[in-house]
């Protein structure tokens, strides 16, 4: 097997870190997620129209962080 240039090298490296820290914000992100719809299961609304409410916040929520990632 022939050996890889450095260059092929680095390249595979830098990649295999760039998908490690993809991987990565990944799993922030939906353990972000998950802890904030568990937030609205533990609550324990009332009646439909409250956990509607509840489930509205959170949709606004992650549309603002949606409109906020695509301005960066």
């Amino acid at each position: 097997m022939a050996q890889m240039s450095s260059s092929e090298a680095f390249i595979k490296e830098y990649q295999e870190r760039f998908e490690k820290k993809l991987r990565e914000n990944e799993i922030d992100l939906l353990e972000h997620w998950k802890a904030q719809l568990d937030r609205v299961n533990t609550m324990r609304p009332d009646s439909v129209a409250s956990f509607q409410v509840q489930i509205t916040k959170l949709s606004e929520m992650m549309a603002n962080r949606i409109k906020v990632l695509k301005k960066e």
